[in-house]
């Protein structure tokens, strides 16, 4: 039954007026179907009509959203200055504007993907009918109607419904072509298409791909080589001439003939060029970030961790760190210079090319916790293994400044005397005889001489007198999150710990004996500018008494002035430093941990499987000078002495610096100390009584022997080195 709107309503009017013995239920019922399919129609109309203008659920893009789109070049890493670092992720596109891209590879696009595009205003309408005509007589789809527009639009704004292949897809993409013509100039929208396109390879936009295929820029490039590129948006895969020349020469040729088709070029020309043999470079373009790093790894884990929790793409992200770029060069170079030679010894060492040396460095500002740098390896490898914050190795003579941080906070001072003699530990019914470097000895001296000099024997005495325990809670307290065993052999560094947690908790030494929470990344902004996530500097944790703080930078001063860190002093390194070297016993593992006021920095130097370095393997000598090339290239900030001045209520005094008590007139060496009041030495120096001398001038033969003792000692170490 045909169904009449008019004259339904017309009667359906007349019926409400029900005539006698007919129910208007039952008039409405066999018209009810009709009505309801015209509503359904009707209504599906509109909301498709809706759907299509407002872009579906995503909606449209605005014009703002249109006029500043760039497209993603892999998201942005930055220093704490802004500057560029790395990238989030491997985007393989680099963005030119179009002033940089020749006449002739514009022309070449234009040519064969959208001959009409400053013509038509989105939609090629002549197009779009040739295209129905062509494909239609030849019973396939021989030729399609995408606009430069269209493409540009599918590559970017409708990018969220690749692979579909609907017509949902179309009327977006028809959509937002118009919406792209409303808000873009045609140059504009031709410069977004030629950095978006996808020309194989995995290669996005002409830069790159000109760069992957040719060698060189998009600026560089001749007649032949723009056709070429202008032939890969019909079939990237099909028509690379890395894959097949011939097929890829043809399709070249075409684009030239089109484009003398369309008056870009005379005839003659197309010809010439068609002639031209295809060349391409020999090795594929990978875009290259010298700045990657371990460091980046992990920025690039929380990024992930971030971002994935709120839904939001990382392509356009701004990642604001917290690491120096210049650091960040000079540490890696620094591992990886002293790793080669560090290598080479043990070869020669061992006669013959072993495993690579590795080596891993952590730089943190000991005032906030920020991360300045971060290595992890001798080669970056993404994704690798990171020794940084992985990687558990003994620590070996850089631990004992937890030993004697200990051993102040229970009442001793620097000038406290402590014997450097064999010692003997039972431990587990076992004799544990620890010796020192070069089986060494040096009698009775203060802790500060026993640190200076890297005393195995007096650091146990210290280690035993005070408890193993209450060494572990320092270290744990400063920073240290391995769990330790309290063994006698903890106070040369027996436990292993990670550089990460060594360098971390050696920060209460530099900043007064506050804990602070380390910080890589500051913010993560979106593309425009909004803030999807921000750090702030974590709180400081007081670990330590300020005053036994001051007294341990300024023994471990002396390491760095006088004793097994000497190296740096030697390397030119200048102001307030302090720091410990580091060495295993067998030699597998040095370190080098220093600090100043504004950064500490620790380098570790060994190998994957632990083996013997070399014979006389020392952190000293092999650690040491990485920190020192750290600090003199690639750290900016210098300190000044009064940045560690005493804390208020310490005292002063000059004391004898063999012995430990008041100095005398008679002192041949004497030692400014500060003490926690009433730790301070009360008598003077006996040892030098008189000078040396007796009361008529003749040598006083104790005297003497302690000077044919220090020439001894001196005379060893000469001939030892």
């Amino acid at each position: 039954m045909r169904f009449a709107p008019r004259a339904f309503f017309r009667d359906f009017a007349r019926r409400l007026r029900a005539e006698p013995g007919v129910a208007p239920r039952d008039w409405m019922r066999p018209r009810w179907k009709s009505l309801t399919v015209l509503t359904l129609a009707v209504a599906s109309v509109v909301a498709f009509d809706v759907w299509v203008v407002t872009c579906g659920f995503q909606g449209c893009p605005t014009q703002v959203e249109i006029r500043t789109f760039r497209p993603a070049e892999g998201g942005r890493i930055l220093d704490r200055d802004g500057r560029l670092l790395g990238r989030i992720t491997q985007v393989r596109r680099v963005n030119v504007p179009l002033s940089k891209v020749p006449a002739h590879v514009r022309q070449a696009f234009i040519a064969v993907e959208d001959r009409r595009f400053y013509q038509h205003n989105g939609l090629d309408w002549r197009g779009f009918a040739r295209a129905v005509v062509r494909n239609v007589t030849s019973l396939g789809v021989r030729e399609g109607f995408s606009t430069i527009t269209m493409q540009t639009v599918r590559n970017t704004f409708a990018a969220r419904y690749a692979g579909e292949r609907t017509l949902r897809r179309k009327m977006m993409e028809l959509r937002v072509s118009r919406l792209l013509e409303q808000s873009l100039t045609k140059d504009q929208i031709l410069e977004l298409y030629l950095n978006v396109i996808y020309l194989g390879n995995g290669m996005y936009g002409v830069e790159a791909a000109s760069r992957d295929l040719f060698g060189k820029s998009v600026d560089k490039l001749t007649l032949p080589e723009a056709a070429t590129l202008a032939a890969l948006p019909k079939g990237p895969s099909r028509y690379t001439p890395r894959k097949d020349a011939r097929r890829a020469t043809q399709r070249r040729n075409l684009v030239l003939a089109v484009m003398a088709r369309e008056g870009y070029l005379p005839r003659d020309r197309a010809a010439a060029a068609a002639r031209q043999p295809m060349r391409v470079s020999a090795t594929e373009w990978r875009p290259t970030n010298p700045d990657d790093s371990y460091a980046l790894d992990l920025v690039r884990s929380l990024v992930d961790s971030v971002l994935q929790a709120r839904g939001v793409e990382e392509a356009d992200a701004r990642v604001y760190t917290t690491l120096d770029g210049s650091a960040q060069r000079a540490a890696t170079r620094a591992v990886r210079r002293y790793a080669a030679a560090i290598q080479r010894e043990s070869d020669q060492w061992y006669g013959r090319a072993g495993p690579a040396a590795e080596g891993a460095m952590v730089a943190v500002d000991p005032r906030t916790g920020d991360v300045r740098a971060l290595v992890g390896g001798r080669s970056y490898e993404r994704g690798g293994f990171n020794r940084a914050v992985s990687a558990r190795r003994q620590p070996g003579s850089a631990f004992k400044p937890f030993v004697y941080a200990a051993a102040l906070a229970v009442g001793y001072t620097p000038a406290s005397m402590v014997d450097d003699e064999p010692v003997e530990v039972e431990q587990g019914g076992n004799v544990w005889a620890p010796s020192n470097f070069g089986d060494e000895y040096r009698g009775r001296v203060t802790l500060r001489d026993a640190l200076v000099h890297s005393s195995n024997a007096a650091t146990v005495r210290v280690s035993r007198a005070v408890g193993e325990p209450r060494v572990i809670a320092v270290a744990q307290r400063n920073g240290i999150s391995t769990p330790l065993t309290p063994v006698p052999a903890i106070a040369l560094g027996a436990e292993e710990v990670t550089p990460w947690e060594l360098v971390l908790a050696y920060a209460p030494f530099a900043n007064g004996g506050y804990r602070v929470t380390p910080r890589l990344v500051r913010r993560i902004e979106s593309a425009d500018g909004t803030v999807l996530w921000s750090s702030e500097i974590g709180a400081r944790v007081p670990v330590m008494d300020p005053r036994d703080v001051y007294q341990l930078t300024s023994m471990l001063r002396s390491v760095v002035d006088h004793g097994t860190g000497r190296t740096v002093r030697d390397m030119g390194v200048q102001g307030p430093v302090a720091g410990k070297t580091g060495t295993t016993n067998n030699g597998a593992d040095v370190w080098f941990v220093g600090y100043t006021p504004a950064v500490v920095a620790g380098f570790w130097f060994g190998y994957d499987t632990p083996r013997a370095i070399s014979g006389n393997a020392a952190g000293g000598r092999l650690a040491a000078p990485a920190w020192a090339e750290f600090f003199s290239t690639g750290w900016r900030e210098r300190s000044s002495e009064g940045e560690w001045a005493p804390p208020a209520g310490m005292v002063m005094r000059l004391i004898d610096a063999e012995t430990g008590e008041l100095a005398t007139d008679f002192c041949p060496v004497t030692q400014r100390e500060w003490f926690k009041p009433g730790t301070e030495p009360t008598s003077p120096c006996r040892a030098h009584e008189n000078g040396g001398e007796d009361p008529f001038g003749e040598p006083n033969e104790a005297w003497a022997d302690q000077v044919k003792e220090k020439v001894g000692r001196a005379l060893k170490k000469v001939f030892r080195f």
